[in-house]
């Protein structure tokens, strides 16, 4: 297992569409447990491939429940239904520091591949949706400062920038 650097913003490679996942492979099942465990250390929700500079669709989720926290690998998620709205706060891995109230959907029904190569469907609200919503989002090169208004996104890149130099 290895520790990944996770990119930060404005790093390009977090602007990119990530490409799908063909086949599973033993380097992919490395990558995920690697971002499993990069993840935990760096104490997110969450990880896009993408967020460590490899821009494929495959994001890690750590799951929190009654019987302790389990993370998992997604390959190609993709959410196919959304429910209802809620605002709540969220940071990024890769905008460090920063955090902001958000409008999301609070309930999401997501499809995918785990890490076996068996289909992965799950039905989720508040947190644990809001987690798929931001890690997919990325795959999809959007970051959560994008749902910003002009000019709090304005205010936050000069402040954020200047901050990084």
């Amino acid at each position: 297992m290895a520790i990944l650097e996770i990119k930060t913003y404005p790093d390009p490679i977090l602007r990119e569409q990530a490409k799908p996942i063909e086949h599973i492979t033993e380097e992919i099942k490395r990558l995920s447990t690697d971002m499993i465990e990069t993840m935990r250390l760096a104490r997110g929700a969450g990880l896009a491939a993408n967020q460590i500079g490899i821009p494929i669709r495959l994001i890690v989720i750590e799951l929190k429940g009654k019987k302790g926290d389990k993370a998992m690998a997604i390959i190609n998620p993709e959410i196919v239904l959304t429910e209802s709205e809620e605002i709540a706060e969220e940071g990024c891995l890769s905008v460090p520091g920063f955090y902001e109230f958000i409008k999301r959907a609070k309930k999401v029904y997501v499809k995918g591949i785990d890490i076996e190569g068996k289909l992965f469907e799950t039905e989720c609200e508040g947190y644990l949706a809001r987690a798929f919503q931001h890690e997919i989002d990325h795959l999809n090169g959007k970051l959560f400062i994008d749902y910003l208004s002009p000019v709090k996104r304005n205010i936050f890149k000069k402040k954020y920038l200047k901050k990084i130099r």
